[in-house]
């Protein structure tokens, strides 16, 4: 009998996550899919491996694990913005900590909205709010009101225009989106970097209809610039990094503010603490290197917390 295939359907209501975050995990290859036509599947083996993959260790191995004395019973849950700094930052932390974090990048208003739903312990977010023009704080302010938050800052970050090595179109500003010899290719709705290319386009009147590839969205900064690099699109929003990564040109165009929001539990809160300590680290800022398009002089800074988190 042949081997049972899901679809991302399926596995999203399996383990109770959105549909997105099941191509998400496809696309960075932690979920191995297969395509049948135009369909995606995936076999019941691989969803078991993926299981035992992310399962917390037993009592025995944690017991095991005697040199490093923190480990919590379940992953610490991390939702929010894509970024090539937060995933070395998940990554070294989870290795030199010993904490096992379960990453799901979905985007910074559904990465919050998640945590305002306590269904993960870490957000990572870069929304503008469109009337002050400010950063994350605004949202935080409107939504946690009882909870325990700490709001770190992680990085500041150079957003603008991906294009083609050259910059063949000539595109320097938001007017040149509207020329009907110019493609784009967009972020999803929800993502932080959506957020600040809608309040650019609202300041300088111009209607989003007028965009040829407005409505075409990817999810992460890479997949979007790879557009370019295939040359399926000729301009996207994005970070600087990705355009470094794929050899693209880049036109800066506003620096954002990009932070880290954690929610303290009974259960989780001696983690948090340990993974904002590491943040703080000297030799966690040592190891960021290829910061093209990064300010990380405010590295682990505590913008705002609760009373009841303050010394």
């Amino acid at each position: 009998m042949d081997e049972k295939a899901y679809t991302p359907d399926e596995v999203a209501q399996i383990f109770q996550i959105s549909k997105h975050t099941v191509y998400e995990l496809i696309k960075r290859g932690e979920l191995q899919a297969f395509k049948i036509g135009n369909k995606m599947r995936i076999e019941h083996s691989e969803l078991e491996r993926f299981k035992e993959n992310t399962k917390a260790p037993s009592k025995k191995e944690r017991m095991d694990q005697a040199d490093s004395p923190i480990y919590p019973t379940v992953p610490i849950r991390f939702s929010g913005s894509h970024d090539f700094l937060v995933e070395r930052f998940v990554i070294q932390a989870a290795s030199e900590l010993n904490i096992q974090i379960q990453p799901s990048y979905i985007g910074s208003l559904e990465g919050l909205m998640m945590l305002y739903r306590a269904q993960c312990d870490i957000a990572a977010i870069h929304l503008l709010d469109p009337s002050s023009q400010e950063y994350n704080l605004p949202f935080i302010h409107q939504l946690f009101v009882y909870e325990s938050i700490a709001v770190v800052r992680f990085a500041a970050r150079e957003q603008g225009f991906i294009v083609a090595k050259g910059n063949p179109k000539q595109i320097h500003d938001f007017i040149d989106l509207t020329r009907k010899d110019v493609q784009f290719i967009n972020r999803q709705k929800g993502a932080g970097t959506r957020f600040l290319l809608d309040s650019k386009l609202s300041q300088n009147g111009i209607d989003p209809k007028t965009i040829n590839g407005y409505l075409n969205e990817e999810w992460n900064h890479l997949s979007t610039a790879s557009y370019i690099s295939r040359g399926n699109a000729d301009v996207a929003f994005g970070i600087q990094s990705a355009a470094s990564h794929l050899g693209l040109d880049f036109i800066p165009v506003a620096k954002e503010h990009f932070d880290l929001v954690f929610r303290f539990t009974v259960e989780n809160e001696p983690f948090l603490k340990e993974l904002i300590k590491y943040l703080q680290s000297p030799s966690f800022k040592e190891s960021l290197i290829d910061l093209e398009g990064y300010h990380i002089h405010d590295l682990g800074k505590i913008i705002y917390q609760t009373e009841e988190l303050k010394c």
